[in-house]
Parts: structure tokens; C-alpha cells; sequence
């Protein structure tokens, strides 16, 4: 029972064979790189399209310098035990230098502020892993979710412009994901209570799901 307990919790990383969009089974090792590049490709450099204009306030000035409490700050909030990206470089091993790693994540973003708005070149580039979703075909790309390995001290000035920015917009109140003290959670807590409430009252009650980009991928293809 063990055994399969731990095989059950193991994460697929990748299939021997992959079917691709035209339906023929691939099982060289070259066609199934091929075909992983040609997914995460187009899946990566796909944007969104928008229907309507976002009307925002636009701020012009030039910008701050990144403080020394900001640069602590965020990284007291990267998690521990994160894989790291190609350089092998750790928020662990940043906080563990103390003040040379501070001083030295400080005059890298400012370099970035103030210099000419461009992030080092090894920060371009990071390991994209395949997990299998547990659900659909793992032969098919789509039943898997990519995980990017990135570099930690890019995500550390993330975290500081991320900071920054919030301070500067306003988030409908009706948005769960990614919001501070909210999750998704909440939605389906709140959705369960009203099915509780409903069924008491003996009334009927009526759920839709729509999933968005399926809907327009299917609008495009007709």
C-alpha cells in the first residue's frame, strides 16, 4: 500500500510518445522534442486579445531607486526549497550572504531602473518541466502543465516592481485568484453555502461554467 502510495504521488514529467495535432504517434526521441518546442512555442508566445480598451491613468516621471528595505523585503517573501533556475543561484544562498547579497541584488536593479530598462541576458533564458495533470491523454501536450524554472534573483525584482505597481491600481473586489488574503477557495466556499442554503429552502438552483479560451479557440476555428 506504501508503494502505491508513492507512485501515485509521483509527478510524470514527460511520455515516451507524444501525439501531436495531426494524430500520428511520435516515439523518436527528436519528433517528441520537436513537437514539446512547437507546443510550448505557441503556447508561451500567445497573447491575449482584448475586445475592449483598458482605460487607466497613466503616470509619467522618472523612476525611483530601488531602497535597501525594499530589496529585504521581498526577499523575506521568496519561499524556501524553490528549485532554482540555470545559474543554480537560490533565494537561500542570496539571504545567507546577508549584507553582499542585499548590496548586490541593490545595485542590480538599480542598474535595471536607471540604466537602460534591460534585464541581464542570462535571465532570458529557463528550464520549462512537463508535469502531467492527472486527467485527458498524457500521449497529448495539453494534458501537461509547464513549469518554468526561473532565476531567483529575477524573482526577487519581480517581487519589488510587483509591490510597486499594486500600490498604484485598483482590482475589482469580485477577483479571488492571485489577491492578497483572497483564493479561490473562497469562491467555492461561498458557492457551496449557496447550495446549502437552496437545498434547505427546497428551491432549485443553476451553476455555469464557461471556460473562456476554449470558447474563442472554438469561435476562431469556425
Amino acid at each position: 500500500m506504501a508503494k502505491q502510495m508513492v507512485k501515485e504521488r509521483q509527478d510524470i514529467t514527460g511520455s515516451n510518445c507524444l501525439r501531436p495535432v495531426s494524430g500520428k504517434v511520435i516515439v523518436d526521441k527528436k519528433g517528441i522534442k520537436d513537437s514539446w518546442k512547437e507546443y510550448m512555442e505557441k503556447l508561451m508566445n500567445e497573447e491575449n486579445e482584448w475586445d475592449h480598451g483598458i482605460s487607466t491613468e497613466v503616470k509619467e516621471g522618472p523612476s525611483d531607486c530601488i531602497r535597501i528595505g525594499e530589496v529585504v523585503a521581498a526577499l523575506k517573501k521568496m519561499k524556501r526549497h524553490k528549485a532554482p533556475g540555470l545559474s543554480g543561484l537560490s533565494a537561500e544562498m542570496i539571504q545567507a550572504t546577508e549584507c553582499i547579497g542585499t548590496q548586490w541584488l541593490l545595485d542590480l536593479c538599480n542598474g535595471i531602473v536607471k540604466g537602460e530598462g534591460c534585464i541581464p541576458e542570462d535571465w532570458k533564458s529557463s528550464v520549462i518541466l512537463p508535469i502531467y495533470k492527472g486527467k485527458c491523454d498524457p500521449r497529448e501536450c495539453g494534458s501537461y502543465r509547464g513549469i518554468k524554472l526561473l532565476e531567483h534573483a529575477m524573482k526577487v525584482v519581480e517581487r519589488m516592481f510587483e509591490h510597486r505597481i499594486w500600490q498604484h491600481i485598483e482590482v475589482d473586489d469580485m477577483q479571488f485568484g492571485f489577491m492578497k488574503s483572497k483564493g479561490t477557495t473562497y469562491a467555492i466556499f461561498t458557492v457551496r453555502q449557496m447550495q446549502e442554503n437552496f437545498r434547505v429552502k427546497r428551491k432549485k438552483l443553476y451553476f455555469g461554467f464557461v471556460d473562456w479560451k476554449k470558447l474563442l479557440i472554438g469561435f476562431r476555428e469556425k
